[in-house]
């Protein structure tokens, strides 16, 4: 996670304004939930214009800080199409996944099977996405 992230106070604040943060976020129905001294899940959606929208999913552990994403699924949906997505589940086998091993894409064509390299950091991707020219070009390549 980002250093801008110590504690899950600072993630808080951050999920809880990003549609003042980013214009295009429509809606947010994002929610951090604490389950425990040490365990946080996030889970919801983000509401783009034309239809689009991010499901998030993420598992947070902040026993020490600063808070660490342990878990996260993050899909793009265009209306009922899911356009692609984003997990952690490593592929050691691929060499080409390896320089953001575990992170990657799945792109179309053939979503469960096609994997790339992926940029995952949450306000890096919500900024890219934010821009209905790149979330063309992310559906495709990243």
């Amino acid at each position: 996670m980002s250093a801008h992230f110590r504690t899950p106070e600072d993630y808080e604040l951050f999920l809880y304004t990003l549609t003042e943060r980013f214009p295009s976020v429509r809606r947010s129905t994002l929610a951090l939930v604490r389950r425990g001294a040490s365990l946080a899940r996030v889970a919801g959606e983000l509401y783009f214009d034309d239809g689009f929208r991010l499901m998030v999913r993420e598992r947070l552990l902040f026993d020490r800080l600063p808070l660490t994403l342990d878990w996260y699924s993050y899909e793009a949906w265009q209306g009922e199409a899911k356009l692609y997505w984003y997990d952690p589940q490593p592929h050691p086998d691929n060499p080409f996944l390896q320089s953001t091993h575990p992170h990657h894409q799945h792109v179309p064509p053939n979503l469960k099977h096609n994997r790339i390299p992926a940029l995952t950091r949450k306000p890096f991707l919500i900024a890219r996405l934010a821009h209905p020219t790149i979330r063309r070009v992310t559906s495709g390549s990243n």
